[in-house]
């Protein structure tokens, strides 16, 4: 079975329009009453498809044709398995959680996603041998998948602790939330750093500099999971430590953002569309980088932990505007698939309804601080999520027509 590009994409974004489609149905049930199904339901589903099926198999289809263009003795054909498997497990993620919740069938097949990932990671790691060590991307995909496994620890110790039913709150919360840092901040951040960076041209210059902000967003990640927890009472050396992460992870992106800016204009002067929505993506990073160091203020910290839309704002934030973002810009700045003035247009789309859905959550979260209730605040987050769905939908349909 040969490895195609275009096929596995193709799936992809099927993925991401059924992560749509239940993001859509959870704000329905929101405002309209759906009492066959459960909301925690479809919101595990949304979640760990979301991760899974959407983020996960793409970054792993990106990183195979990546290794392909630039190796010649590289046999991508050998992770079509990897890859049905993944599938196969997010599929029956999807549907066991939405039926029937945290039962046996859709915690087995999460933990049988993490071993999927783990041998992702021993056949891509044996592969990188193949390339060049001052290759740009190299060190960015080692620690990305380095971080993948971390994370799993907290996927083990959550099991763990519903298998003995021995559930304390904050160890609870924390293993999720060690869970999400390193997916999020690990695994996909650094996976798509080196996906980034594997399009520009490389220089001595650059070369030495994306060394240095390598070595620093490395080095800050683990502490920075400090900053998920600190509704937890630390030591106040603990909490120095936090703080620095937070600030040195802002010096590394300021550092990386000098480096590619010359080379990402003149790469994407061409296209003013996928130029806005880069820099739009640069700038969210920057936001969330200030929102982590302001999460380190005792005040503002209880209150983001302690309010639910600045929680899903923020993780809105990253797997939606930078996340996603990025990997559908990649897909079609590389020409994986074709871009034609249909699937451009259900790109804008999906890009203005992520625009959109941050600054209502935004607004929702601040008028919260002062427990001031919204009208009509869950309406229009419903009709953006529909914005949303007709996005992806309009990419999804109109991908195989000619321009």
């Amino acid at each position: 079975m040969n490895f195609r590009i275009s096929n596995w994409i193709k799936f992809s974004l099927l993925n991401l329009l059924l992560v749509a489609i239940l993001g859509l149905l959870m704000r329905y049930k929101i405002v309209f009453e759906l009492p066959f199904i459960h909301q925690k339901n479809i919101q595990h589903s949304h979640s760990h498809f979301a991760f899974s099926g959407w983020v996960t198999q793409t970054l792993f289809v990106l990183m195979v044709h990546f290794l392909s263009k630039i190796s010649v003795d590289f046999d991508s054909n050998k992770y079509n398995k990897v890859l049905i498997s993944n599938l196969v497990c997010s599929y029956i993620m999807l549907f066991s959680f939405i039926f029937n919740g945290y039962n046996f069938i859709s915690i087995a097949f999460s933990t049988l996603s993490l071993f999927v990932s783990f041998w992702f990671a021993y056949l891509f790691l044996k592969d990188l041998k193949l390339i060049k060590k001052s290759t740009l991307s190299k060190d960015w995909f080692k620690a990305s998948l380095f971080f993948n496994i971390i994370s799993s620890f907290g996927t083990f110790a959550l099991a763990f602790m519903m298998a003995t039913k021995n559930i304390q709150q904050d160890y609870y919360l924390s293993s999720i939330y060690f869970y999400l840092h390193f997916q999020y901040n690990g695994w996909f951040w650094f996976a798509c750093i080196g996906l980034f960076v594997g399009q520009l041209v490389p220089d001595l210059q650059l070369e030495k500099a994306n060394r240095t902000t390598f070595n620093w967003f490395f080095i800050s990640c683990i502490p920075a999971f400090l900053l998920s927890i600190l509704w937890i009472k630390l030591p106040f050396w603990v909490y120095l430590i936090a703080i620095f992460a937070a600030i040195l992870q802002i010096v590394a992106f300021i550092k990386f953002y000098k480096i590619i800016v010359n080379s990402f204009n003149s790469k994407f002067s061409h296209s003013s569309l996928f130029k806005y929505i880069y820099v739009g993506i640069l700038l969210c990073v920057f936001i969330k980088l200030f929102l982590q160091l302001g999460s380190t203020v005792p005040l503002i910290g209880k209150l983001a932990f302690g309010f639910r839309p600045i929680v899903i704002a923020y993780l809105h934030l990253v797997l939606l505007a930078i996340i996603s973002s990025f990997l559908l810009v990649y897909i079609y700045t590389n020409k994986l698939l074709v871009l034609n003035r249909f699937t451009r247009n259900g790109l804008a789309i999906f890009i203005i309804g992520i625009f959109l859905n941050e600054f209502v959550l935004a607004i929702q979260g601040i008028t919260s601080f002062s427990y001031i209730i919204l009208s009509y605040v869950n309406e229009v987050l419903l009709c953006i999520a529909f914005i949303l769905f007709i996005g992806i939908l309009a990419i999804v349909s109109f991908n195989r027509k000619e321009k």
